[in-house]
Formats: C-alpha cells, sequence, structure tokens
C-alpha cells in the first residue's frame, strides 16, 4: 500500500500494558527496545537545553533587546502546541522516523523525504554547532590547546557512544540531562537572588535602560529564528519513542510534562539575563549564563556552570546524533535513501547511519581550524527556519491524520487540544512569524533560502519515491 494511504496501524488490546519485544514495532525492524520511560523523558527535557539556550539565548537578546521574551513566550507556545499535535500522532504510531513517516501517510512520499531530510541535514548542522559552543567554551579555559583539537576529540567520543546499545545511551542521556537541569534551576534561584540583593553584588538599578523594545518590532522577528533554534531538539521524544518500551504509554507521559517545563526553563532563564545584563553587552555573545553569575559577584558559581554548559552542550550533541542516526535509518527502510543506512549492528544500532550523521561534525572541525570565531554564529542561523517547515509539516500532518482517524472512528490515545481550531491557530501563528521574518534583509534570506532547499528535496523525493508510486 502506498506511503500516502497507509491508515494508522491498530493498536494492541491492551497497548498500555503490551509487553515489549526484543525488536522495535512501527517500522524499525532492526532496531532494539533499550530505553525506558525515564530515558524518554529526561532526554527530551535535556536535548532542548543546549548550544540554544546557554549561547543563542544571547544572540537573541542582541537582536531584540529586553522584548526578545516577546519571542520566546510567542515561540515557546507554538513549540507547545506543535509538541501536543506531535504527541497525538507518535502515541497512535510510534515510528522512528517520525515527522517523516507522518508526513508519507498524509501527504505522500514525496513529503517524506523533504520532511526527513531536512530534519537530518538540520540536526547534523546542530550536532556541528553543540560541538562548536562546547570546544570554544573549552578553549576559553584551556588555551593551550586549540579549540579544534578539542572539538575533533568530542565528535570522536560523543560518535563512539552512540555507536552504543540504545540502553546504555539512554541512561547516559539521563543522567547528564538530570545534571543540566538541575543547574538551570539553579541559575534561576542565583539570578533572583542576585535581583533581590542576596548576592555579594550590588543588584542593577537601571533596567531596560533603553526602553523594552529597543529594536522595534523588526528586532523581535529577527529574534524569533534564532530562538526556534535554541526549542529546537524537543522534537526528539518523537523518534525515541520507538525504541522505548510500552512506547504509546511512555510518549504520553513525556508530552504532558515535558513542554510545560521546557516553556518555564527558557522564559525564566532569559528573563533573568534581560534583568541583568544589558542588551548590549559584549558578554552576550559568549556565555550570558556565566556572565549573569559573574555580574551577581558569584564567580565559583560561573566558573562551575562553566563546565555545566559544556556538559549541557554535549549531551544535547550526543541527543541530536541519536535522534538524527534513526532518521537517516527510517529513511533507508522506507528506500528513500542508500540501503546501508538501515544496517544495524547485532546490539541494534545503526552503525552507517550514526557515522553518516556525525561527518558534518567532523566537516565542522576543519571549519573551527580556519575560522573558530565564525563558525558558530553561521550555523545557528542556518537552522532557525529550518525548525518552521518542520513545524508545518508536523502540524498539516496532524490534521489529515486526525480527520482520517476520526471518519474511520478510530479511538486515539492522546489528542490535541480543542482540535481543528488550535491547530489551525497554531498555523497561523507560524505564518505571522515567517511574515515578520521576511521583514528583516537578514532573516528573509534564511527563509527564502529554507523554503528553496525544501522545494528541491520535495523535487529529489519525487524522483527518489516514483516507483512506489507506480
Amino acid at each position: 500500500m502506498p506511503e500516502s494511504q497507509s491508515p494508522l496501524p491498530p493498536e494492541p488490546a491492551d497497548a498500555s500494558s503490551a509487553a515489549p519485544t526484543p525488536d522495535v514495532a512501527g517500522g524499525g525492524a532492526g532496531l532494539k527496545v533499550g530505553m525506558k520511560p525515564r530515558h524518554l523523558v529526561m532526554m527530551s527535557l535535556g536535548s532542548a537545553i543546549g548550544a540554544g539556550l546557554f549561547v543563542g539565548s544571547g544572540a537573541g537578546v542582541q537582536a531584540a533587546g529586553p522584548a526578545v521574551l516577546i519571542s520566546y513566550v510567542v515561540a515557546g507556545l507554538i513549540v507547545v502546541f506543535v509538541m501536543r499535535a506531535l504527541g497525538e500522532l507518535v502515541a497512535a504510531d510510534p515510528n522512528p522516523g517520525a515527522f517523516s513517516h507522518y508526513a508519507g501517510q498524509a501527504m505522500g512520499p514525496a513529503a517524506a523525504f523533504a520532511v526527513g531530510a531536512l530534519w537530518w541535514v538540520q540536526l547534523c548542522l546542530v550536532v556541528a554547532a553543540e560541538a562548536t559552543a562546547a570546544a570554544q567554551i573549552a578553549a576559553s579555559y584551556v588555551p593551550s590547546i586549540p579549540q579544534w583539537v578539542i572539538a575533533l576529540a568530542i565528535m570522536v567520543i560523543f560518535t563512539a557512544i552512540n555507536l552504543t546499545t540504545s540502553g546504555s545511551f539512554g541512561e547516559f542521556e539521563f543522567w547528564f540531562s538530570l545534571i543540566k537541569v538541575a543547574f538551570v534551576a539553579l541559575f534561576l534561584v542565583l539570578g533572583a537572588a542576585y535581583l533581590f540583593g542576596w548576592t555579594p553584588a550590588d543588584p542593577p538599578t537601571a533596567v531596560f535602560s533603553d526602553g523594552f523594545m529597543p529594536m522595534g518590532l523588526p528586532g523581535v522577528a529577527a529574534g524569533l529564528l534564532v530562538v526556534a533554534f535554541a526549542f529546537g531538539g524537543i522534537e526528539i521524544v518523537a523518534v525515541a519513542a520507538a525504541e522505548t518500551a510500552n512506547p504509546r504509554r511512555s510518549v504520553t507521559q513525556a508530552i504532558k510534562t515535558i513542554v510545560w517545563r521546557i516553556l518555564f526553563l527558557y522564559i525564566g532563564s532569559v528573563a533573568i539575563i534581560v534583568l541583568v545584563l544589558d542588551w548590549k553587552d559584549e558578554r552576550l555573545s559568549e556565555s550570558p549564563f556565566v556572565a549573569v553569575l559573574d555580574t551577581a559577584g558569584l564567580p565559583f558559581f560561573a566558573s562551575l556552570l562553566a563546565a555545566v554548559i559544556v556538559i549541557a552542550l554535549l549531551s544535547s550533541m550526543n541527543a541530536n546524533i541519536y535522534g538524527a542516526s534513526r532518521m537517516a535509518f527510517s529513511m533507508s527502510e522506507r528506500k528513500m535513501l542508500p540501503a546501508g543506512l538501515s544496517h544495524t549492528t547485532k546490539r541494534g544500532v545503526p552503525m552507517v547511519a550514526v557515522l553518516a550523521t556525525s561527518a558534518f561534525g567532523f566537516v565542522a572541525v576543519g571549519l573551527n581550524y580556519f575560522w573558530a570565531a565564525e563558525v558558530l554564529g553561521v550555523l545557528l542561523n542556518i537552522v532557525g527556519s529550518t525548525l518552521i517547515v518542520t513545524w508545518v509539516a508536523t502540524l498539516v500532518s496532524q490534521i489529515i491524520i486526525r480527520r482520517r482517524a476520526e471518519a474511520a472512528g478510530k479511538e486515539l490515545p492522546l489528542k490535541m487540544w480543542f482540535f481543528p481550531w488550535l491547530s489551525y491557530a497554531t498555523l497561523a501563528g507560524i505564518a505571522v512569524i515567517i511574515i515578520l521574518g521576511l521583514t528583516v534583509e537578514s532573516v528573509r534570506i534564511q527563509i527564502i533560502g529554507t523554503l528553496v532547499f525544501t522545494a528541491a528535496l520535495y523535487g529529489i523525493g519525487y524522483l527518489v519515491t516514483r516507483k512506489r508510486r507506480a
């Protein structure tokens, strides 16, 4: 049956209590069930806490001033609604291809190829950005070691970690995600203590000295794509669900618990940053979290947090290698990418897909050798607009598949709120972001470039999958 006509698979009689099998259901015959529900929840919570928050948040403040909080609220609510829509799809049909798989069900195999390939390329860029950001921070503390050497060591180590079993990977991510979530919470407490005058340094006297919106509405629009990248990573829960025991119950639990926590951690952190640091502060481009703690007269915590930030970046990079490799594996299984990418080891690891995903990170090592100072900013700018395409594809797929499920009388384990109105409203919100982005030259180039690239991938997907339609 063509993918575009594939119905949602039937649920077992008791989906919540069905015993896990050695292999993964939902299209991943070579993968192994290895992760536990707690791994899924903590990985999805921690994977979004990386370069986007610890480094990209400073870039957002510089673009929009204190009004970047508007960017975070808008983007954050959109992410919450997109994740709820995605959760509806995953709970009903867990698959390592996630939104690519659902786009194929809803809009045909060419759309599945375009969405999957775009997300894979996006995560390859994110892996490079995370490795670059971690090497950049580490090099500032050990200047005797070149930044590119640190980046190379990072790529070698974390590629090796991703060649272990999914269970070992899940346990690693659980503890490292727990560390960085705990320290973000600690940052909120220490930042609030400084604002109330409970730290050695005097609290700030002039807040928003240039006004709340110094760059106007265009500044808010310019900050939105940086902010969009900051929230990137949370969608990995959809990919990882297929390698989790009781995936339908696990993903339902994860979706219900993580999105609001992410929103609180992000907006709370950025609020502390804009209340403590002037939006023109040069330290924003380096490490705004460390700068806040230094300003608060807490050098010990600043040094400690610098180490945690490196851990956070590496953990997020590790999760992104995992997610991208599973997407490549799924697309290979659906005959959209070379067959070798779906080869798995005896332990259920898609080794070739992992190596292919890590390849661009190693390319970034070379870029760090020649242009260490510029690489991170370029990577952050490229990635933001690609997430918007993933959001749109997810919402459109959810609307189409939900209508089919309702027509067939199928009861779904998890449902989107206020369907279909909230799905349409979220799409409208994304359209507003795109329109505002088109008014800013640098953002306009990103958006147009992403749309052209997506159209090209759709065309390639049409050619690659045409035999399946014959």
